[in-house]
Parts: structure tokens; C-alpha cells; sequence
């Protein structure tokens, strides 16, 4: 879906910005008025030339930078003086439904630049899960490059976060031709199956709670507060944010296994997730609970139906070859939901991800992210080794309870390990992501994780002698 939560204080931020009161003639250039665009009836375009706080934004030392709006989406690019000939391409994550869009930098700007790279950047026309149009607008950014610095890119690299890590997935998809390499982080690399584990989230827990819910394909004006009101029911029962009753520890064990099978740290991150809010406008609400698909009919606000289904899921709490009866119970009180409609093959509704990369992609994904979710990996491995691409992605699991919680030393380093493969035509190592055992090890995600995160609570890494 996707946000991180400092995405929120950012366009929060944007707001305020444009209707402070204008700088004085000794200040920096004032940010130019967002423009009304030209392909989105009512929404405006940030100026691309200004950063949120609003300051200009300035190229790094000996760099070149470039900015415009084309097609209702700012762009900005930036060009090293010992450019290498490559470019990234960068899609950004999940910004909510507000109606001005705006662009922003990629985390590893100054490293792309200081290894001779160029990068570009959109804000798409629109915000909301418009993965086509991300997809559009990033592409269109390979054309700008060459006509702006007049110079074509001999090689393109595409890479985005979260919903752009979707971007990427069907970008690359879609053009194969177009791209050298990718690189997705916390990426929703499972397109409607993020919607599906919101639903087994929220089903789950009302039915071990004895809560009666109901997922309207229509919802009337009232259904959000009857919504507030039965999870009113379904937390205390549930003795969050640490999950303390019975049905709480059952929920927990059902949703590790639904968001990536038994692994280190989750109990803190099942606490961290519980913990935080959710996204407006049910901000009062644990994080899971705002996401129910139930509140908007299933469409993920884009979708021309229902995405979710769950008719055929056999919910799981322990690892035993045949179920518990606890568990045969939960299966049969848990609401059943049909979907109305699926992944698009093409850029409507959701953009449907194959897992049939033609290039190498390298991602990464922090285990305990219970918002996009570790099983998203899980699933584009599953559907590349089905279509014999198993080669061609490697991924990589990251130690954190974070959504996109990633250190520049873990970034960098998976940057600098994607380009050498495409340089050298060496594979770089990744985990064992499709082994249980392996994920279950109190090890799994060491071998990549740079620094430790105070949120993150497991046995300690094993020293490397």
C-alpha cells in the first residue's frame, strides 16, 4: 500500500510549507506555487525545484541537476561530472490520497552520485495505489533523461521502496527491454496477496475474539464507525499490543505464519505493529485494524471490485503435519470472503507481478515488517523458481520490525553487490528465504543486517571469528 509512516509527517510538512507566509528578499528563492496539472483535474504539482522543508534543492558537489513537469508529474534528475553512462530510475512509495503530488530524493542519492551514477525520480501524476501510473510515469523518465541532459543512458537500473518496489516489479515486467538490472526493497512484490494478508489480519482476529464482522462490497456511511466499534471488542480480547490472553498468543502465531512462517524477533515485532497507529483517517485504530480491506470494499481505492479472497486459506497457528481441533475451529468461524476481481495484467486496478524477471534484481526486506509484509518475498521467489527464474533474484533478509527500516550500510552494499553482478555476470548471495528451517534459524538475517535496531528483540548474531 504503500507508506512508510514518515511519508505522512512528510506531505504534513508540504502543507504547511505552502501556506507559510513568503521568505524575505534576503532568504533563498521562494518555492514556486504548486501548479495546477494538466492531465488531473484538481490536483496540484509541488515545485520540484524546492524540497519539503522549503529549501531549494541544490546538486551535490560536482553534480548537475535538472527539474521539471511533464505530463502532471514533477521529476527531478542528477547527473555526476564523472558520469558512468548508467542511470536509476527511482519510484517512491505509497503518499495516501491527497491531491498534490510532489518528488523527493532516493536514500541512496549521495552514494548513486559518488559512484559515477545519474538518478531520476517522479512524483507520478497521481498519489493512492496507482502502480500503473507509477509504472508510467518512471518509464517516461528514461525519454526525459536524454532529452533534458541530451545524452541516452547506455544502461537503466530501476528501484523503488514499498509500493515502488511494485512499481519496479511490473515495471521491468512490462519493459523488459528497458532495464539492465532491479532492485525492490520492502516491496509489495505480491500485488494482491498484500490485500489478502490484510484480510486473514482482521478475519482472524474477530473470529478468535467472537467478534461478528462483516465486509461490505459497498460500504454505507456508517460502516466505519460499526468498524471502530467491533475492533473496540477485538483488542482488549486480544490483550494488545503484546497479544497477553489465549486468543491473542493464537492470533500471533496465526499471523507469523501468514506474513512469512516462524522466524526470529517476531514477537517484538507483533508488539511494535500493535503498538503503532494506524494511517488516517483511522489513525485511532491498532496499525492492522485500519488496513481491513472491509472498510473500502475491497478495491484498495483503485481496483474495479473486490482483490481479496480467502474461501480456500487454511489458517495455521502451529507447524504440526495435521491441524490442531483450536485450529480446525478457528477455520471454520473465520468470515469468508470471495474476490470480484484480480491483478491486472496490465497497468489497471492492481498491476498484476508475474515473477518472470528477464534481468538480475536484488531485494531486500526487513523480517519483522508486518505493514508489506516478509511473505511478499516469499511469494515473487516462489513465482520466479515456477517460471525458472530463480536465478535471477536474489533477496535478502534484514533483521529489523521496521517498514523500509533499512541502514545506508545495508542499501549501499546491496547497490554495490547488484552492479558488480551486472558488470561481472557474478551472482551475489542472498538467503534462504523458501526454506522454513532456514527462516526459523535464531540466525535468519544476519548474514546482511548492518546495525542493530532497539526495536528488534532475538538472540544476538553469532561473531564472526
Amino acid at each position: 500500500m504503500i507508506r512508510c509512516r514518515a511519508a505522512v509527517v512528510a506531505l504534513a510538512l508540504l502543507v504547511s510549507i505552502l501556506a507559510a507566509p513568503a521568505a524575505s528578499a534576503a532568504a533563498a528563492p521562494a518555492c514556486a506555487t504548486p501548479a495546477p496539472s494538466t492531465t488531473q483535474p484538481g490536483y496540484l504539482v509541488a515545485d520540484p525545484a524546492c524540497n519539503l522543508d522549503g529549501t531549494p534543492f541544490v546538486a551535490l558537489p560536482g553534480a548537475q541537476v535538472h527539474t521539471g513537469i511533464t505530463g502532471g508529474a514533477a521529476y527531478r534528475i542528477e547527473v555526476p561530472a564523472q558520469w558512468n553512462g548508467s542511470l536509476v530510475v527511482y519510484a517512491h512509495g505509497y503518499r495516501g490520497t491527497g491531491t498534490t503530488v510532489y518528488v523527493d530524493n532516493p536514500a541512496l542519492r549521495a552514494h548513486y552520485v559518488a559512484r559515477g551514477y545519474a538518478w531520476a525520480a517522479s512524483s507520478y501524476a497521481t498519489n493512492g495505489y496507482d502502480v500503473g501510473q507509477g509504472v508510467r510515469d518512471s518509464v517516461a523518465l528514461i525519454d526525459v533523461f536524454g532529452r533534458v541532459t541530451g545524452t541516452k543512458a547506455r544502461s537503466v537500473i530501476m528501484s523503488g521502496a514499498s509500493m515502488g518496489g511494485h512499481v519496479t516489479a511490473v515495471a521491468i515486467e512490462e519493459h523488459p527491454r528497458l532495464f539492465a538490472g532491479a532492485m525492490p526493497y520492502c516491496g509489495v512484490l505480491g500485488d494482491t496477496a498484500l490485500y489478502d494478508y490484510f484480510l486473514d489480519a482482521n478475519v482472524t482476529a474477530a473470529a478468535l475474539t467472537d467478534v461478528k464482522i462483516e465486509f461490505p462490497r459497498t460500504p454505507d456511511a456508517s460502516y466505519q464507525q460499526r468498524w471502530r466499534d467491533q475492533v473496540g471488542r477485538i483488542v482488549p480480547a486480544l490483550g494488545l499490543p503484546t497479544g497477553s490472553t489465549t486468543a491473542g498468543r493464537t492470533w500471533s502465531a496465526v499471523l507469523e505464519r501468514r506474513s512469512g512462517g516462524e522466524r526470529p524477533g517476531f514477537d517484538s515485532a507483533f508488539t511494535y505493529w500493535n503498538a503503532a497507529p494506524s494511517l488516517p483517517p483511522l489513525a485511532d485504530l491498532p496499525f492492522l485494524f485500519g488496513l481491513y480491506p472491509g472498510l473500502q470494499g475491497g478495491t484498495a481505492g483503485i481496483a474495479p471490485g473486490n482483490v481479496t479472497d480467502n474461501r480456500h486459506t487454511l489458517y495455521r497457528s502451529t507447524d504440526r503435519l495435521w491441524p490442531a481441533t483450536a485450529e480446525w475451529r478457528l477455520n471454520r468461524d473465520v468470515l469468508r470472503v470471495r474476490r470480484t476481481a484480480t491483478a491486472d495484467p496490465g497497468l489497471s486496478g492492481i498491476p498484476r507481478v508475474d515473477g518472470k524477471p528477464s534481468i538480475p534484481v536484488l531485494s531486500l526486506h526487513d523480517i519483522g515488517d508486518l505493514f508489506v509484509p516478509f511473505s511478499m518475498e516469499q511469494k515473487y521467489a516462489t513465482e520466479a523458481a515456477r517460471n525458472g527464474r530463480s536465478r535471477l533474484f536474489v533477496s535478502r533478509a534484514i533483521r529489523g520490525v521496521g517498514h523500509c527500516d533499512f541502514t545506508a550500510p545495508e542499501l549501499t552494499e546491496a547497490f554495490d553487490d547488484l552492479t558488480t553482478w551486472l558488470r561481472t555476470g557474478h551472482r551475489p548471495t542472498g538467503d534462504a528465504i523458501l526454506n522454513p528451517r532456514a527462516v526459523a534459524d535464531p540466525a535468519f538475517g544476519c548474514r546482511f543486517t548492518r546495525g542493530t535496531r532497539s526495536t528488534f528483540v532475538a538472540p544476538a548474531c553469532p561473531s564472526t571469528p
